[in-house]
């Protein structure tokens, strides 16, 4: 082997290897928030229509399967806010559209926050992952609306999505409490006053 082979760059995954990972990774997600990061991985395998095996193939661990879950889940959020930009009617509905996207985000977050802030040195990086993707991606949102002049000016990314992530705690816990709506109360209010 020559030198030159042993420094190749990994191969980048086919398509459809990518949409089965994604569906992998979609339905983890899912299967934590409905049964918790605990669900059996035969639940997991189930949900996303393969065999266990395939699930240990790609995740060793359920640490693994966690971490890619949470970067999955960040990533979905996070380029969903310029496609949002280019086709909501306006910018403060692309905002009202991401939010909704960001409190789904949460809903599956705060079913892996027990695990997350486990001593397992994997999951540290998460949170400083999860800022620095999202709150670019709320500004730029934020700037938009503001600009058009459809939202007030005064509202930080952080303290928006800090202000919807308190209003999803305890969501879970509660079916009589709709988070989402709350969340959406709290973006309608952000309108610019008259």
């Amino acid at each position: 082997m020559t030198d030159g082979e042993q420094h190749a760059a990994p191969r980048p995954k086919r398509a459809d290897a990518r949409r089965n990972a994604e569906t992998l990774l979609d339905a983890a997600a899912a299967v934590f928030v409905a049964s918790g990061v605990d669900a059996p991985v035969r639940d997991i395998a189930a949900a996303a229509g393969v065999g266990t095996a395939t699930i240990y193939r790609h995740f060793p661990t359920r640490a693994d399967l966690i971490v890619a879950v949470y970067r999955h889940q960040v990533e979905a959020c996070a380029e969903a806010g310029p496609a949002l930009l280019a086709e909501a009617p306006t910018a403060h509905e692309a905002l009202r559209r991401w939010m909704d996207l960001f409190v789904d985000f949460l809903a599956t977050k705060h079913g892996l926050a027990a695990v997350l802030q486990s001593d397992d040195p994997g999951f540290a990086p998460l949170h400083a992952y999860f800022l620095d993707r999202l709150v670019p991606v709320c500004t730029e949102l934020l700037g938009a609306a503001a600009g058009a002049g459809e939202i007030r000016s005064d509202i930080t990314a952080y303290e928006l999505m800090r202000g919807a992530g308190n209003l999803c705690i305890g969501a879970e816990d509660n079916p009589r409490y709709d988070a989402r709506r709350l969340v959406g109360l709290l973006v309608t209010g952000l309108g610019a006053p008259n």
